[in-house]
């Protein structure tokens, strides 16, 4: 079966170097897990916040379940995360210590049916760095041309 991937938060790697990734579960509610299922997600605007020894997921959006009933999910409302203590531990120093900050980078079902966040651990980009990261990839993408139009004869 393999795992399906639900969300990916693109602008994430435009906005920032990420130095590290790792793995967290997520707590859902049943309405929840239906609109992930049903790839009802944005983590553009989400950002994981440590507090009182617990990992959180801030700003993500959820759908509310269209088939809900008055007691379907907030859409934006705080997760929380499932991960080690010394992972939390960790992550929390980093990004105190360091200025750091934990983005949500993929949502995904795995192969037993839960779903996965996997998260980076990244610095935020000047604007210099994003103009340079944009011109290599035009030149990337010039000389990958070049290059097809010679393997074709032109």
């Amino acid at each position: 079966m393999g795992e399906e991937t639900i969300a990916l938060n693109r602008k994430a790697r435009h906005d920032y170097l990420i130095e590290d990734t790792l793995e967290a579960g997520i707590v859902l509610t049943g309405t929840e897990i239906k609109s992930v299922r049903a790839h009802k997600v944005n983590l553009i605007d989400g950002y994981v916040r440590i507090e009182r020894g617990e990992a959180w997921l801030v700003g993500a959006h959820i759908a509310p379940f269209e088939a809900g009933n008055r007691w379907n999910h907030e859409a934006k409302r705080d997760r929380k995360l499932l991960l080690h203590r010394t992972q939390i531990v960790a992550l929390g120093t980093r990004a105190k210590a360091k200025g750091l900050t934990i983005v949500p980078l993929r949502l995904y079902i795995d192969d037993r049916g839960h779903a996965k966040l996997e998260l980076g651990v990244g610095r935020g980009k000047k604007l210099y760095d994003r103009r340079r990261d944009i011109a290599e990839r035009d030149a990337r993408r010039d000389v990958a041309r070049e290059l097809a139009d010679v393997a074709r004869g032109r």
